[in-house]
């Protein structure tokens, strides 16, 4: 299959051509970096955006997953509460179209949509039923619930790792700036008192300190990379599972 007319399917509604031709599975379209390279590969810092945007992606798919789903239940004993269930599906097959777009473009995983929905009766209500016996919708609707504390830990985890390795690794160049503009000697690790009132305080201040510093500091960029990498996989697997056909 080329590129353009894979393009032209995952162009079309739910990821299927106008001929309805099902797209391969699930592939790869960028290799990883290895080891070394990783922390300085734009497939690196694709996978960091994807771990920090994914934080207000996930709030808005969680909101409307939830408001439509407590809307429909609570309703559910008057004629309201099917059409708002029914429309609950419909909106999570368009969130999980466009969080399919964002893996495809930021974690190089293209994943072919579901069908589309199938409606066997006519008119409006067999409309609603065949959205409310839509598989692929509910577990559209369960991946924006499930991922949502997902998202939440990802981005904390992914801007905390990220920030202390690279302010650790350039800590040479500004150790300058705490004992001259600062009360403190150099960068602070800790600071406390005992039980017998002696004030135990580190700071990095010697040049083996900050030499010592700085390296774990790159060191950590590395395992930064390795941890992005495994936290996004478990968002590629998500995908695949819930948002996949």
């Amino acid at each position: 299959m080329s590129n353009s007319t894979l393009g032209q399917e995952w162009d079309a509604p739910d990821g299927y051509g106008a001929g309805g031709t099902r797209p391969a599975r699930a592939r790869r379209t960028e290799q990883p970096p290895g080891f070394w390279r990783a922390p300085f590969s734009g497939h690196y810092y694709r996978e960091v955006g994807y771990a920090l945007t994914g934080l207000p992606a996930a709030i808005v798919g969680f909101t409307v997953a939830i408001t439509l789903l407590c809307l429909g239940l609570g309703t559910f004993a008057t004629v309201l509460g099917l059409p708002v269930l029914a429309g609950l599906t419909t909106a999570a097959r368009s969130l999980g179209r466009a969080e399919r777009a964002r893996v495809r473009e930021m974690l190089a995983l293209d994943v072919p949509g579901p069908a589309p929905v199938r409606q066997v009766r006519p008119g409006n209500w067999g409309a609603i039923t065949a959205r409310l016996a839509d598989t692929a919708g509910w577990k559209a609707a369960l991946y924006q619930v499930v991922m949502f504390p997902w998202a939440v830990f990802s981005f904390c985890l992914t801007l905390t790792f990220l920030l202390l390795g690279w302010a650790m690794a350039l800590y040479p160049l500004y150790h300058w700036v705490f004992p001259r503009y600062t009360p403190w000697r150099g960068y602070q690790l800790f600071d406390f008192t005992d039980s017998h009132h002696v004030r135990h305080a580190y700071y990095v201040e010697g040049t083996w300190q900050i030499a010592a510093f700085s390296v774990a500091g790159v060191l950590l960029i590395f395992l930064t990379a390795r941890l992005v990498r495994g936290l996004t996989d478990v968002n590629r697997a998500a995908a695949q599972r819930l948002l996949g056909g």
